[in-house]
């Protein structure tokens, strides 16, 4: 993965997928709150006269991030402007496009970029660059088998004693997914809240997986294992889709809630 430079001093990264649809759909998928929402994370478009002025994502609990709409050309481009990730950091662009291709396909893009003089920022672009596949194929996968449906979110992050490696086999094995390759179909063992469907994603580098489930309910899972200089986190969150995705979350968040607690309890701090 590489940083664009440019003698502007602009440096960007860029990542595309191609997805079925057609424009109006796409655009629907990647320019409207319950559309990010479907794929990504929580979102919320803030209007003035009918046209979206600024976008608040939730990452999770004090995790939100709020952009400025800077241009916005309805199923084909939109742009938004947000604070550096952090302090001191350049404000950072997001570009998303999307072009219609032959057979009911488009190509959806986005870049991100800054202004720097110096490459001490380029670490965060490299980062998203690294992240956003994952959610591509969530988009990929949405759009495939679920467009236009309703959705609602569930998701866990917890800390795991030991290296992301460790955390990754603890959170696969526990869900039967040890040895389980791409396109087939798994359950769940006993002892897990209901999960089953098919394996649309899954590798070590970095360590993710996407599911696209009929249990609990039509919808995708996306695991995975990080370290960002702390304890090891293990994932796992749903996309539900339907109009019974809400009942649904009900029911089955605190089964998960338990789950976790009873496999994944919290570190004891050292000493």
């Amino acid at each position: 993965m590489s940083v664009k430079k440019e003698a502007s001093g602009r440096r960007s990264i860029q990542v595309e997928v191609e997805v079925p649809g057609t424009t109006e759909e796409v655009w629907n998928a990647i320019a409207t709150g319950p559309g990010i929402s479907s794929w990504f994370v929580p979102a919320q478009f803030q209007e003035r006269d009918g046209k979206p002025v600024a976008l608040t994502l939730n990452f999770g609990p004090g995790m939100e991030s709020t952009s400025v709409v800077t241009a916005w050309e309805p199923h084909r481009k939109w742009v938004a402007q947000t604070e550096g990730w952090v302090p001191g950091s350049p404000p950072i662009a997001n570009e998303w496009s999307v072009e219609a291709r032959a057979g009911g396909t488009c190509i959806v893009r986005i870049v991100q970029s800054l202004f720097a003089s110096t490459d001490d920022w380029d670490n965060q672009l490299e980062g998203a660059e690294h992240g956003w596949p994952g959610f591509m194929r969530a988009l990929r996968i949405y759009l495939t088998h679920f467009r236009g449906q309703r959705s609602t979110a569930m998701k866990w992050m917890v800390p795991v004693a030991g290296t992301e490696a460790q955390a990754w086999e603890m959170l696969t094995t526990a869900l039967g997914l040890s040895g389980v390759a791409v396109g087939q179909r798994w359950s769940a063992p006993a002892g897990v809240p209901a999960l089953a469907g098919v394996v649309e994603h899954l590798t070590t580098d970095p360590f993710d997986a996407l599911l696209r489930l009929d249990k609990p309910g039509p919808g995708i899972a996306a695991l995975g294992a990080f370290n960002c200089g702390g304890p090891s986190m293990a994932v796992l969150g749903f996309y539900l889709y339907g109009d019974q995705s809400s009942d649904t979350a009900l029911r089955e968040t605190p089964l998960w809630d338990a789950w976790f607690q009873k496999r994944f309890p919290e570190p004891k701090e050292p000493g």
